[in-house]
Order: structure tokens, then C-alpha cells, then sequence
């Protein structure tokens, strides 16, 4: 019998067990008819009995032979279904490993019962506590956690727990290099999210600590992006964002010091005297529960994720901002193809997706040129000097919520090498520009920046009012209208269709008009934008201000999921490109590309689906390791089916547009 099979609509899973573990267990079942039904049995690896074999009781086998057969631990140290006293209450506990000097104590106990961490861990903390018990493990065969138990209300994460000719203090000690975190990191290994774990921290350290968490997780994130970035050039190099044994004051000030490197080498996202908050109790916790995730990959999405939960816990949606999802930026990056050639803009950039991910594109591109492997950790890579240039010379963002901007540059500080064109400015309000760069403390962190988007000006403009960018990609807040007059009264589309200034308008509707004055002629755009704007008569003087500007290139629908849990609206993508004499010679008649995401790729709460595994009905993870969410706007490294964005590069070669050919 397949162990698949037993796990189909269950919470359990073998996903977590390599191949000998699982034949193992599958060669030791066998079929006993009970009352007339075929039932799955066993012999159990400890009890030597024969056992009926449920979910449950297959994920336990599956892990006593780890603890057997790989952590060497004699059956004469494990117990199952071990009494736990509460009082006069007696429970039990899946599997407890007795103590080696004392084999009446547990010393490790494993629960399988409650096939949800946060549920499992209460049980098991029950557990540890009441038998004394340093370690507790916690496992439904798809994911695990280790915990040592520091006292009854600190349950401290680690990475593994210690094999039978080993200690506690083996482990806790052991010194880490980047590539044994590539090994461990639980994001592959367990399947855990960073913002699984953040939710964990939030509830047992950070809602009880007396401080802000978004800046303190932000910190934590900010000081082990550059511990990882460190070793990840340097083989030999230790990871010092671990909790190595040390006391928890020691740990502080350890961390501390890694911040501070940060703070000098990514300038202008924290003040220079700025500190961890998080006393150092709290700070452990938060550690340990960080340090066996590698937070740098190919494309960021881990950190990505983490910082769209902590953002949109903190302020997002107010507006009507909304992270895009990654899979609907990589799309939009496909259909507008950025090259090396290309000046890049987001102008309401949010965590700056688009602009991240057309580096990473345009990066690979690069690499690929050159005859160069974009490597598995590529961006922790050394970067060459063309990959430098394009992302210091050519890529930039703007965004007026100072939340939202420190956490696009540091995304682009690391993509960038240490510098970023992120800035700090309301994109519609582009008059008070002057007022702004006057200041002493924003020209500090952003004069760098701005003064390479002046040169980017249409010739003759000096009222930032129109530059020469190739490319803008951007999802504009939409919810909320423009009400001051200071703002309308610089766009044509504050206008209504009878050519009457209008008292208040939509926040997307002046976006559109914003975003192709800063394109130069020949220069494309992709923007998301309600999707009454395509359909509602009353906006028909909009699509027509669009259609004398510009060639519609394709409107893509996306599913009204994809903003969930934030918004149902419905929303469309709206890609063009300016007209111009060569590049986009100016007709009255052309083909339009449409089409509709029919996969939905979140459900109605705003969780994402993933794709399956057609065989086993496990969810498939890419190269990387990590989940893909089930859409159908592009084909996923050839894991899945073409879609949308392969669709609309046949057309515009076929169309002959200027950036596919």
C-alpha cells in the first residue's frame, strides 16, 4: 500500500520523509479483512506489535524510524503513548524518548495529535512542562519544529534535535555557514512561511512586548539579509544572526552590532541611532525563531511576502494600496520585456515589485550574455559591473508612504549594491517637488536619487511635469478621489467629458494621465486600474485621452481574488505604448490583445492556491523550493501549462511591436 493513499484528505503528509523512510513503512504493511473491510496493519518499530495503521500512526512510524535509524536512538529509550500526569488527569503523549542517566523522565516528546502547529504546540508545551522535559517536537509529516523548553512560558526554536551520541548544547552551539543554511532552512525543509512565523512571533513575544513590530521585525529582517548577503561571498564565514549559546544579553548585543553594519552598509532606511527596541528576552525568541530561514533567493519572494503581511498590518488598504501579487508583477514584466536599455519607473512603487523584478529579468538576461550561470542564489551573488550600472543609472520609484519607501529600498539597496533611486514623493502633487527637495533631511537620504531622475526631464521641462522613461509599470491606489484643486488643476483629466473642472477625481484616473507624461515617445506602460474604467460609459473620455496618447497593446482581466483579503474589486491590466514616428508608427486601425485569468490562484478568503502534484496530490515546489501559486498568467519555469504572457509574446511578435523584436 502507498502511504499517499492513506494520507489522500487528511491533514497529515510523508512529504517530510525521504524515500528509505517511506519504503520502509510500505514494505512492513500488509492487509487484514476486519468485519469484511480490507484495513492496513503493521508492526510496530517499538511496541513489536501489530498495529492498525491510520494517518496518524503512519506519520509516527515514519518518524520513529528517523529517530532509529538516523539519530541512532535505541528502541529501549522510546516510549509510546507515554502517560503524561496532570493532577489526577492522566494524557499521552505520541512518543517520548526517555532520559539516558533517568529512564522514568522524558527527555524528548513528539506530538503528532493535533495536525496544526499552533494547536500542536500548545499540547506540546503542556507536555514539556509537566514532565520537565528540555526538548519537544512537533510534526504532522509535512511539517516540523523543534523546541527547547528554556522555562514553563519560552519555548525557544531550534534547528534539530540532538542524535543519541550527542547533547542539547551540541546543538544549540553549533556554528552555521550560509551553505548549512541553504541545508536547513525551513521555508524548504518544513514548508513554513516567514510569514507563518511572523504571525507565531506576533502572538507570543511581540503582542506583549510594548513595542511597534513592524520596525522591530523590520530591523531583525534588515540585520540578517546582511548576515546572509556576508557569507553568502564568503564560504568560511560563520552566520552571526544564530542564537549560538550565547546569554540573551549577549544575543542583544550581538545583534545589535550586526544592525549597526547594516545601518552603514544599506544607508537612509534607519536613523543612525537607532537601536532594537525588543528587550533581550524577546529578542531570543524573535532569533530563534528567525535564524533556520534563508531569506535570500532568487527572486526575494520569501522577505517579499513577509513584508506585504507586516505592511498591510500596519497601514496599507487605507488608500486603497495594495501589494500586487508577484505572479501578476512577473507577468506584467513578460508581456513589457525590459532590457538593459530600458529606463524603468514604478510610480506608486508600494514594496517595488515591478521594479525588482524587471532587475531580476533584466539581471538574468545579462549573466546569460555573458556566458554567466544566474546560480541558484544569484541575488546574493557579486554583481557585475553592468548589473550595477543598470539598476544605479536606470531603475526607479516613487511612493508618498515613508513606510512603504523604506521597504522598497531596502529591497533595492539589495538588489542594487547599495544604492537605490527609490523616492520618498507624492507622484500626483508633482508642483510641490520644489517645496520637498529643498529639506534637509529628505535631500540626506534621497539627493542621490532625484537628481538622476532629473536628468531623465523631457528637454525644456524644469516643473517635473514630463520625463523620457521607456518604461512605467505601476498599480496605482484607486480607492479615494482627489479632492484639492492645487492637484486637478495640472491634468487635462481633471476635466470631465464636457470640459468642466471637476471638484473631485478618481486617484486612478489622474495616475493614467501622470504615468505617460513621465514616458518618453515609444515608451510602454503597464498599470492596473479598476475595471469599470474599461467598461462604464461614463469614462468613455478617458479610454478616448488613452487612445489618442497611445496604441492599446492588451488588456488583461485578472480574477477578482487576486487582491483578497484587501479588496474583491475587480480589476484589469492596461498595457500601451506611446506613439511614435519609429517606434510605434501611429494607426487608425490594429488588432488588440484580451484575455482573462481563469484560475482564480487565491480562494475567497485571500489564501493562495497552490499547484498540485497530479500523482501524489502534494503541493509542487519549483527549483527553489518553494510553493507555486496555481494561475494562469505565465508558465512557470516549464512546471506549468503557457498562459497569458506567452500568448501576448506571440501576438507581438507576430505584430511586430518594437521591444520584441
Amino acid at each position: 500500500m502507498k502511504l499517499n493513499e492513506l494520507f489522500k484528505s487528511t491533514s497529515y503528509d510523508d512529504s517530510l520523509f525521504d524515500s528509505k523512510a517511506i519504503a520502509a513503512i510500505e514494505s512492513a504493511v500488509f492487509i487484514k479483512t476486519v468485519r469484511g473491510t480490507d484495513v492496513p496493519y503493521m508492526k510496530c518499530q517499538v511496541r513489536d506489535k501489530e498495529i492498525r495503521l491510520t494517518p496518524e500512526e503512519a506519520v509516527r512510524q515514519l518518524y520513529l524510524y528517523v529517530l532509529i535509524h538516523t539519530y541512532s536512538y535505541p528502541t529501549d529509550r522510546i516510549q509510546l503513548e507515554a502517560p503524561i500526569h496532570f493532577g489526577r488527569e492522566v494524557k499521552r503523549a505520541d512518543i517520548a524518548i526517555m532520559d539516558k542517566d533517568r529512564p522514568t523522565i522524558p527527555y524528548i516528546i513528539v506530538e503528532l495529535k493535533k495536525p496544526k502547529l499552533t494547536e500542536g504546540k500548545e499540547q506540546l508545551k503542556s507536555y514539556c512542562n509537566a514532565t520537565g522535559a528540555p526538548i519537544g517536537v512537533w510534526t504532522n509529516g509535512e511539517q516540523i519544529s523543534y523546541y527547547n523548553r528554556k522555562d514553563p512560558n519560552f519555548f525557544e526554536a531550534i534547528s534539530d534535535i540532538p542524535k543519541a551520541s550527542q547533547r542539547l548544547s551540541d546543538v544549540v552551539n553549533e556554528q552555521f555557514t550560509y551553505a548549512d543554511l541553504k541545508k536547513i532552512d525551513r521555508i524548504s525543509t518544513q514548508k513554513r512561511s516567514l510569514r507563518a512565523l511572523i504571525k507565531e512571533m506576533e502572538d507570543e513575544v511581540l503582542a506583549s512586548a510594548g513595542v511597534d513590530s513592524f520596525e522591530e521585525i523590520f530591523k531583525l529582517i534588515f540585520a540578517k539579509l546582511y548576515d546572509e548577503l556576508i557569507c553568502a561571498n564568503d564560504p568560511t564565514a560563520h552566520l552571526k544572526f544564530r542564537n549560538s549559546g550565547d546569554t540573551d544579553f549577549e544575543l542583544k548585543q550581538k545583534i545589535q552590532g550586526l544592525f549597526d553594519d547594516a545601518k552603514r552598509k544599506w544607508e537612509g532606511i534607519f536613523a543612525d541611532e537607532s537601536k532594537i527596541l525588543l528587550s533581550p528576552s524577546h529578542l531570543a525568541v524573535c532569533v530563534s525563531t528567525l535564524q533556520d530561514i534563508k531569506l535570500f533567493n532568487n527572486n526575494l519572494d520569501v522577505v517579499d511576502d513577509a513584508f506585504e503581511y507586516l505592511m498591510s498590518k500596519a497601514q496599507k488598504g487605507e488608500k486603497g494600496q495594495y501589494f500586487t501579487p508577484r505572479y501578476v508583477i512577473d507577468m506584467c514584466v513578460k508581456m513589457m520585456n525590459p532590457t538593459e536599455k530600458d529606463t524603468i519607473i514604478d510610480t506608486a512603487c508600494g514594496s517595488s515589485g515591478f521594479t525588482v523584478h524587471s532587475i531580476f529579468k533584466v539581471w538574468k538576461d545579462i549573466r546569460i550574455s555573458k556566458g554567466l550561470e544566474p546560480g541558484e542564489d544569484f541575488t546574493a551573488s557579486e554583481r557585475t559591473p553592468d548589473e550595477i550600472n543598470f539598476v544605479r543609472d536606470k531603475v526607479f520609484a516613487i511612493d508618498f508612504d515613508e513606510k512603504t519607501v523604506r521597504v522598497a529600498r531596502t529591497l533595492n539597496l539589495i538588489a542594487g549594491d547599495g544604492q537605490t533611486n527609490v523616492l520618498h514623493l507624492n507622484t500626483l502633487d508633482y508642483s510641490r517637488w520644489s517645496e520637498i527637495i529643498t529639506q534637509e533631511d529628505w535631500n540626506d537620504v534621497y539627493n542621490t536619487g532625484f537628481k538622476k531622475l532629473k536628468k531623465l526631464q523631457s528637454s525644456g521641462t524644469k516643473d517635473y511635469s514630463r520625463f523620457q522613461f521607456s518604461l512605467v509599470m505601476a498599480n496605482p491606489p484607486f480607492a479615494g478621489d482627489i479632492k484639492e484643486n492645487t492637484i486637478i488643476s495640472h491634468y487635462e483629466l481633471g476635466k470631465n467629458a464636457t470640459g468642466k473642472w471637476q471638484k473631485k477625481v478618481g486617484r486612478d484616473i489622474l495616475f493614467i494621465e501622470r504615468n505617460l507624461n513621465f514616458l518618453a515617445p515609444g515608451g510602454r506602460m503597464a498599470i492596473v486600474l479598476p475595471q469599470g474604467r474599461f467598461n462604464n460609459s461614463s469614462d468613455k473620455y478617458i479610454r478616448e485621452f488613452i487612445a489618442e496618447r497611445c496604441r492599446i497593446l492588451a488588456v488583461v482581466g485578472l480574477h477578482g481574488n487576486v487582491f483578497k483579503p484587501h479588496t474583491g474589486t475587480k480589476t484589469s491590466v492596461l498595457f500601451v505604448q506611446k506613439w511614435d514616428d519609429e517606434l510605434c508608427p501611429k494607426k487608425d486601425d490594429y488588432p488588440i490583445f484580451f484575455a482573462t485569468m481563469q484560475k482564480p490562484s487565491k480562494d475567497n478568503s485571500g489564501e493562495k492556491i497552490y499547484v498540485k502534484n497530479p500523482k501524489t496530490g502534494e503541493n509542487l515546489l519549483d527549483s527553489h523550493g518553494h510553493l507555486i501559486v496555481d494561475h494562469d498568467l505565465y508558465n512557470h519555469d516549464g512546471m506549468t501549462q503557457d498562459g497569458i504572457a506567452e500568448a501576448f509574446v506571440e501576438f507581438a511578435k507576430k505584430e511586430g511591436l518594437s521591444f520584441f523584436q
